[in-house]
C-alpha cells in the first residue's frame, strides 16, 4: 500500500510550529549540574524534520515565528543554507524571546532535557501570518503537537490544517509531546483529539498516543480503532527498541524493526525517524520500505550528538539498511 500525494505542488513538505535552540551537553556521563560545556545546534522537532526532509533531497518549507535577536537570526539562516525556504518565518517584535533547549547525557539509557518555553516567539504565531497560498503549494503539511499548547500559535496552527483540507495537501501529524507549556493532560487530549481525527497520518510513541487518548497503557488495537472512524489513513505507532507499527485504514497492519546502533543519546530519533519515513512515502515506496527508512534514519541520529546536524543523506540510510538487514 502506498500513500498517494498530490504531484503538481512545489513543495514536497511545509512544517509549522516550533524552531528554537539545543545546547546539547559536551561533556558526557556526567549529570548537568556537573556540565560546563555545551554545543548550539537549531532544534525543535518541526524545523529538525523540515531539515532533515531537506537533506534528504525533498523541497522543504517552515512556517514558525522567530525571535528579533541573535537567536533567531541563527535559526533563519541555518534553515536556509541546508535549503529549507524560509520565507514564511515572521520575525517578532514584541519582545518574545528564542526557545532553549539544554540536554545532559549522563548515559545511552539515561538523557534528559531541560526546556526553557515561557513567552517563547514560536507560540506567537498569529492565524493572520498563515498564508493560504503559500500551504496550496505543499504535498503535504506536517503539525507538531508543541504548536498547538498555547494560543495564538494554536489557532495558527488550526487555521493552517484547515487551508490545507481545503486545498488537498495531506495534514501529518507528529504528536511531539512535551509537557512544559500544557495546562493539564485533559487539554493536550482535547486538541491532540481534533487534530488527529483531522490528519491524514499520525505519528508518535505509544506514550504520546496515550497523552492524546488521556489513558495509562493503552492498546494500539483500540487507539487506531478509535482514529479510523475519522480522516487518517495511516496511523504509525512507536515502541523504541521493540520497533513500530503502521496501521491502514484498509486493515492492513506493517511492522518495522529496529536497527541496532551505538547509542549516545535518545533525542532526535523521533524528528529523523519523521523526516525519513516521509520522505519515503513522497517517492512513492511502500509502507513497509517507509517504516525501514525511518527506523534506520533515527539510528543514525541517536548515535550522534546533535539532532538537526545529525540529519541523514538517503545514501546513508540505505547503506544501513543493507549492511543490517
Amino acid at each position: 500500500m502506498k500513500v498517494e500525494f498530490k504531484e503538481d505542488r512545489e513543495y514536497d513538505l511545509i512544517a509549522i510550529g516550533r524552531a528554537c535552540i539545543d545546547l546539547n551537553a559536551v561533556e558526557y556521563n556526567r549529570p548537568m549540574e556537573e556540565t560546563m560545556n555545551f554545543k548550539k545546534y537549531v532544534g525543535g522537532s518541526p524545523a529538525n524534520i523540515a531539515i532533515g526532509s531537506s537533506k534528504l533531497g525533498l523541497k522543504a518549507g517552515f512556517i514558525g515565528k522567530l525571535a528579533d535577536d541573535q537567536h533567531g537570526r541563527y535559526i533563519e539562516q541555518y534553515m536556509r543554507e541546508v535549503g529549507v525556504d524560509t520565507s514564511n518565518m515572521p520575525i517578532d517584535k514584541e519582545g518574545h524571546k528564542t526557545g532553549l533547549t539544554f540536554t545532559e547525557i549522563k548515559s545511552p539509557e539515561e538523557c534528559s532535557i531541560l526546556m526553557y518555553r515561557d513567552e517563547v516567539a514560536d507560540l506567537y504565531l498569529q492565524p493572520t501570518e498563515v498564508d493560504e497560498a503559500y500551504i496550496k503549494q505543499a504535498k503535504v503539511l506536517l503539525v507538531s503537537g508543541t504548536g498547538l499548547a498555547m494560543s495564538p500559535s494554536r489557532e495558527a496552527v488550526l487555521k493552517a490544517i484547515q487551508l490545507a483540507k481545503k486545498n488537498e495537501v495531506k495534514v501529518i501529524f507528529e504528536l511531539d509531546y512535551r509537557p512544559y507549556t500544557w495546562v493539564s493532560p485533559e487539554e493536550t487530549s482535547v486538541y491532540y483529539s481534533l487534530v488527529a481525527e483531522q490528519a491524514d497520518v499520525v505519528v508518535g510513541t505509544r506514550d504520546e498516543f496515550d497523552v492524546l487518548e488521556n489513558v495509562k497503557d493503552g492498546n494500539n488495537d483500540k487507539t487506531v480503532t478509535q482514529l479510523f472512524q475519522h480522516s487518517p489513513e495511516l496511523i504509525v505507532i512507536k515502541h523504541g527498541v521493540d520497533g513500530s507499527y503502521a496501521y491502514v485504514n484498509t486493515g492492513e497492519t506493517f511492522r518495522g524493526h529496529a536497527y541496532k546502533t551505538q547509542v549516545l543519546k535518545t533525542f532526535g530519533a523521533g524528528d529523523s525517524y519523521a523526516s525519513a519515513f516521509i520522505y519515503a512515502l513522497i517517492n512513492g515506496q511502500d509502507i513497509e520500505t517507509a517504516l525501514k527508512y525511518g527506523s534506520a534514519s533515527a539510528a543514525i541520529v541517536v548515535s550522534k550528538h546533535s539532532s538537526s546536524d545529525a540529519m541523514p543523506t538517503v545514501a546513508e540510510i540505505e547503506q544501513l539498511i543493507s549492511e543490517r538487514s
